[in-house]
């Protein structure tokens, strides 16, 4: 940014009020940054962005009532302007390219420095996309290690004949193709359906659906 550019207009989002009040006092020396908004939840975290339109959303992942991944994903969806970075203490992989895959353009671990986060914001700001470096070797890792590494590890209650049938599900297959590609009867690619609802706790295929996508599956 150059002396005349406007300041960065951003919104802070963390169900903890002394993390807020921390990061608050953390970017307050930024001249290039001006803090806008805050919300303690996903809910809130959408009315500020609806009221405030800021530039860049730094938000945490876990929070009450719709979680960071959620409210990214309506974030993008109505704001594809807005650029969105999480800052949180989640570091495994299933949150990770959850994450990315909402639209998020950044992915700090808490932790980061000031320096790290004024620097983040910055960039996205300008349209780049900034990972701490922890995060950055977790990307290379998974797309140069062999992907069933990481599908053996999302979705433990499931068992790993019903991950292959996720896998399908979330790459479009309708029964019929799925019974197709793994040999199995449709009647009993159907009791995996249920079954894989029953223990994700979805209502129905969509919502499993979209739960694998955000965990990386579908690429079959």
């Amino acid at each position: 940014m150059t002396p005349t550019d406007p300041a960065v207009r951003l919104v802070i989002a963390d169900d903890h009020p002394m993390f807020r009040f921390g990061l608050q006092a953390a970017l307050a020396a930024s001249t290039e940054i001006e803090l806008v908004g805050e919300a303690a939840n996903g809910s809130e975290l959408l009315a500020v962005v609806e009221a405030t339109r800021p530039d860049v959303v730094l938000t945490d992942l876990a929070m009450p009532d719709l979680d960071g991944t959620a409210a990214t994903r309506a974030i993008t969806a109505t704001h594809p302007t807005v650029a969105v970075v999480m800052l949180t203490m989640h570091d495994d992989d299933e949150a990770l390219f959850g994450a990315l895959r909402a639209g998020a353009r950044g992915y700090l671990l808490k932790g980061a420095s000031r320096t790290e986060i004024v620097r983040a914001v910055l960039a996205v700001a300008s349209g780049e996309a900034v990972y701490g470096a922890a995060v950055a070797r977790r990307i290379v890792d998974f797309f140069t290690n062999a992907r069933p590494e990481y599908t053996a590890r999302v979705f433990p209650e499931l068992t790993d004949r019903e991950r292959e049938v996720l896998d399908l599900l979330a790459a479009g297959r309708n029964n019929h193709q799925i019974a197709g590609r793994l040999v199995l009867s449709e009647k009993t690619v159907r009791n995996h359906v249920s079954s894989i609802l029953f223990k994700l706790r979805v209502g129905d295929r969509a919502a499993a659906v979209a739960k694998a996508r955000d965990a990386g599956l579908g690429r079959s």
